[in-house]
């Protein structure tokens, strides 16, 4: 426990000083790495991997990979991520270092002269995903979720309270079951998924059946739970459960998950409002972004 605090709070702690340079982003949701070193490393590589052990006392046991340094849109700037492993935990993080090796730093770099939430937009990927709400709204909440995850229905608790107030505003969702920690949460992803695929309004259904019985699901009756949510949203049951075992579905929940994991979640719920994101079900920060984003609108139309 003491080495998995000490991997996080080595990668989550910014750096400022002498040798070179490296890395870092976050740990990704399945917990594996981020960052393969192949080629040979170079003399700076070499030099940001001394340095950090040195730094943190790192002995032969402590793994710390540094990746190839990339050029930055700022002149003699470049990123790097390193990754840093004491046997079953790690993580990896991006670094900033100057291309003379003398300054290594950690942190978010951003050109005021952008829209800030424009690149986390665009890779939010909303085709073939269950939505309600107008197609056309300038509002969108984009919800990654696992559904035996306790955070999860609290939010779908919240947001059944707060949507009807916000009639502006798309809800996108996106599967992201966490197999590692929930058992049952793929059987439940499949079953959203196959019941979009028979008739998108009915995926709602489904989604509020679930969470609604998520204490009542295991791993052991989840197959059979699911069947009986099927009936209840008015599906097939005979389509739906060929869909259950079908490489389409199991495919589709793949490609959700890999959406988010490009967008760095890993933890659910991940929410993006127009592309901002709250991790959780902070009822005041979801109503704050989204009163932000309606006034933004409004004033762009001119509306008062």
């Amino acid at each position: 426990m003491r080495r998995a605090i000490l991997v996080s709070a080595i990668l989550c702690a910014g750096a400022a000083g002498a040798a070179g340079a490296a890395a870092a982003q976050q740990q990704t949701a399945a917990g594996s790495a981020s960052t393969r070193i192949e080629a040979p490393a170079t003399p700076l590589q070499k030099s940001i991997e001394s340095y950090l052990r040195n730094l943190y006392a790192f002995g032969p046991d402590v793994e710390v990979r540094v990746g190839a340094p990339k050029d930055t849109d700022v002149p003699g700037l470049q990123e790097t991520d390193i990754e840093v492993k004491m046997g079953e935990n790690q993580q990896s993080a991006k670094f900033y270092v100057s291309k003379d090796g003398k300054y290594l730093f950690r942190g978010e770099m951003s050109d005021m002269t952008k829209d800030p939430l424009a690149d986390t937009r665009s890779q939010i990927e909303l085709k073939d995903a269950p939505a309600m709400g107008d197609p056309n709204a300038r509002v969108t909440l984009v919800e990654y979720s696992d559904f035996e995850c306790p955070v999860c229905r609290n939010l779908h608790d919240e947001l059944r309270g707060i949507l009807p107030r916000y009639p502006q505003v798309r809800v996108v969702f996106k599967d992201f079951p966490i197999d590692q920690i929930h058992p049952w949460a793929r059987t439940a992803a499949l079953a959203g998924r196959c019941a979009y695929q028979q008739d998108p309004k009915a995926f709602w259904k489904m989604y509020d059946l679930i969470y609604d019985g998520q204490d009542l699901i295991s791993a052991a009756n989840a197959w059979t739970k699911m069947m009986d949510f099927a009936g209840q949203a008015g599906l097939n049951t005979d389509t739906f459960k060929a869909c259950l075992a079908s490489p389409e579905a199991g495919a589709a929940i793949d490609a959700s998950r890999a959406n988010g994991q490009k967008l760095e979640v890993s933890s659910t719920p991940t929410i993006f409002i127009n592309g901002r994101r709250i991790v959780g079900a902070d009822t005041h920060l979801i109503e704050q972004y989204l009163n932000y984003e309606i006034a933004q609108e409004k004033s762009k139309s001119g509306k008062k």
